[in-house]
């Protein structure tokens, strides 16, 4: 019982030494956060109260068919099909490093028959073992064997739990990666939607347009027929008419891009997937604001490199342990017997109990190099979470300009296009009456048509600055955003 209680004692002390850790203590990179935005200082941050903050960010534009493709991007998006893969695996990785930490436990069981040929000696005749043959015969004999072991190796310089850290760290990091990767694809979704309903706009324009023209060509066709005006003024009528239809076919074919794209990112096969004609929503939703330092806690692309520097970290305690020795311990408890009915009695049963410890002493350097290596991997990850948080108020700042800006542009667009269509009226008036020539009613019309293109760009502008600015700070205000479910709604 002596050895039974020396490995029952160096036990402890490794269970003891199990609290050490050799994981340098961790801290979030520093970084320089402004108070407020420059490029707008009196931008509020976003009360949980209004109603417009208790939904999803896209609702924002109050459209029920935007939120029904947003409903089936979480559900059937492959990208994040497979980015929920791969979290779900680093998930894997966790459990798998976890599981270190217990003993490995193993049973065995076995039966043999062995045997000889050829004469057995007088002194075997009257051995009771279980055999059976004579002089001559074939000698057969059975052992039966059975065994449960287990391995264990304490954590004595946390390398173990140093490993778990990292792990877990880097599926933290996954997770932040799949809800980037969401907001992406909302995003994306959000931006092709707006652009194909602006296109719808472009496409009615155009057809209103058409119409006008056609209608214009039948006038100068009669003013022709007449001997009132000259031929050119039909030819100049219908090359404009011709025009304005090529334009309104490449409309419909960008459209049709367009559309594809959005059946692609609900996971729908192009050629089963179609979105119906619709009145345009001009609405520019007001973005609700947020303060520069909660970017750092609301963007999932600056949690995922701020996880990255947390495993990093935890990497160079798990190469500082390999400086220390390690140790193994096992134990086993089995039975041996010629006989099944023998197999579980006391003198068929063998135990053994050991440690062993191993030590490198000299590797020229090479440990001392992966913990350099990991120390420059730990800067490597702080400067990327650094230029992360930068970029993320750079593309804050960015769109609040193209937000407030865009709204100026958009008020002149409106004004213009007013202007225009004053000025194309007057002039086909003018023409009716015989006091100008068709060329300035082609010119009227033109800068009147590009008037009213221009005020529709203007307002798409304005809607993707919106959405952008949404993405930049990390899409919403309450709670995060849950994590999607590829084949469930």
């Amino acid at each position: 019982m002596s050895t039974l209680r020396r490995s029952i004692a160096a036990v402890t002390a490794a269970a003891l030494l199990a609290g050490c850790n050799m994981t340098p203590a961790y801290h979030r990179p520093a970084t320089d956060v402004p108070a407020s935005f420059k490029e707008m200082p009196g931008w509020r941050p976003a009360r949980p109260a209004d109603d417009a903050l208790r939904a999803p960010w896209w609702t924002l534009f109050g459209d029920p068919v935007l939120d029904d493709l947003q409903r089936r991007v979480l559900v059937s998006n492959q990208n994040l099909a497979a980015a929920l893969a791969a979290y779900e695996q680093a998930r894997g990785v966790v459990r798998e490093q976890r599981a270190g930490l217990f003993p490995t436990v193993d049973v065995q069981a076995g039966a043999t028959r062995t045997g000889s040929f050829g004469r057995r000696s007088p002194e075997d005749s009257g051995a009771d073992d279980g055999s059976s043959g004579g002089s001559g015969g074939v000698s057969v004999g059975k052992r039966f064997t059975g065994s449960i072991g287990a391995t264990w190796e304490p954590d004595v310089w946390g390398r173990i739990r140093s490993g778990i850290s990292q792990a877990g760290a880097q599926a933290e990091a996954g997770r932040a990666d799949l809800v980037n990767a969401t907001l992406s694809a909302q995003g994306e979704l959000a931006l092709n939607y707006l652009q194909l309903r602006a296109m719808d706009a472009q496409i009615a324009l155009l057809d209103e347009t058409i119409a006008a023209y056609e209608r214009g060509l039948r006038i100068t066709t009669n003013r022709y027929d007449v001997g009132v005006v000259a031929r050119v003024d039909v030819l100049q009528a219908e090359t404009q008419l011709r025009n304005a239809r090529a334009e309104a076919a490449d409309l419909r074919r960008q459209r049709a891009v367009l559309e594809h794209a959005v059946a692609v990112l609900v996971g729908e096969t192009p050629s089963r997937f179609s979105i119906a004609s619709a009145a345009w929503r001009p609405a520019v939703p007001e973005v609700p604001g947020v303060l520069p330092a909660d970017l750092l806690e609301r963007r999932p692309d600056i949690a995922a490199a701020e996880r990255r520097v947390a495993s990093a970290n935890a990497a160079i305690g798990v190469e500082r342990a390999a400086f220390f020795p390690t140790l193994d311990l096992s134990g086993d408890v089995g039975v041996n017997s010629r006989r099944l009915a023998e197999l579980f009695s006391t003198s068929a049963t063998v135990w053994s109990l050991g440690a062993q410890a191993a030590w490198t002493l000299l590797d020229w350097g090479a440990r001392s190099a992966r913990v350099q290596q990991a120390r420059s991997a730990w800067e490597q990850a702080s400067a990327a979470y650094r230029q992360t948080v930068l970029t993320a108020f750079q593309q804050t700042e960015d769109q609040l300009v193209a937000v407030r800006i865009l709204a100026e542009v958009g008020a002149e667009r409106t004004a213009a296009e007013t202007a225009a269509r004053r000025v194309e009226q007057i002039t086909q008036n003018q023409y009716l009456a015989g006091t100008v020539a068709y060329t300035d009613v082609i010119t009227a019309q033109t800068t009147a048509f590009s008037a009213r293109q221009a005020a529709i760009a203007a307002t798409l502008n304005r809607q993707t600055a919106a959405v952008a600015l949404i993405q930049a700070i990390g899409g919403h205000w309450v709670e995060p955003p849950p994590l999607p479910v590829p084949g469930q709604p």
